[in-house]
């Protein structure tokens, strides 16, 4: 795990979203603490990081509920401020990080994070890795087949783009964004889904799509 120099970030953690690098994600913006991050990220850098909040959030919301350390940034690429001061906008992924320290100071969370760099790993292991969850995907009977046709993307592309679009638990998507290579990801995507399709087998699980 390659770490690199660390920066200042505003966090935006929830319960339910885990981002990963190079996706987009189109976020509705409510709560007054973050309708200020936004306008300060648009009055700055436009840099916010997505933080997946740890199971038990619910009593502690409106403070600093504990989340998972490593998440992921983005830029805003789009933004719409609505007349009542909430805003629609588009977070364009960058790159991962791990939270170092949490600073007060503004009402949303602010943190500083080291940048993670997701190395790719061995390119036939990343090959093989990629038929072999191609074909568990298309084992589901309602899968998203469009996807496995798309097999000419580039291994990050295709991983994260899997990844992010699946129907998984929060849990097991912060567990892939933990992979601090694509190989690695991979492979843990390739478990996830071979549990998911014995489940189905079995009678029991819920839709990937």
């Amino acid at each position: 795990m390659a770490e690199s120099s660390s920066l200042l970030l505003p966090l935006f953690p929830l319960p339910d979203t885990v981002l990963f690098p190079g996706m987009p994600l189109p976020l509705h913006i409510f709560e007054p603490r973050y309708r200020k991050m936004v306008a300060d990220a648009l009055a700055s850098d436009r840099s916010i990081g997505m933080s997946l909040l740890k199971p038990g959030w619910e009593e502690e919301y409106e403070g600093r509920p504990p989340i998972y350390p490593v998440g992921c940034s983005g830029t805003i690429d789009q933004h719409e401020r609505l007349e009542d001061g909430r805003y629609n906008i588009v977070l364009r992924a960058r790159s991962r990080f791990r939270v170092l320290e949490e600073h007060g100071g503004e009402p949303y969370r602010l943190a500083t994070v080291a940048t993670l760099s997701d190395h790719p790993g061995d390119e036939a292991a990343l090959d093989r890795l990629r038929k072999q969850v191609l074909a568990t995907i298309a084992q589901a009977a309602d899968g998203p087949r469009s996807l496995v046709l798309q097999g000419e993307l580039p291994h990050e592309l295709l991983v994260n783009a899997l990844c992010q679009s699946l129907g998984l638990s929060p849990v097991e998507k912060q567990s892939l964004l933990d992979c601090d290579t694509l190989e690695a990801r991979y492979g843990r995507l390739l478990e996830i889904l071979e549990f998911h399709v014995l489940e189905r087998s079995s009678g029991g699980g819920t839709s990937l799509h």
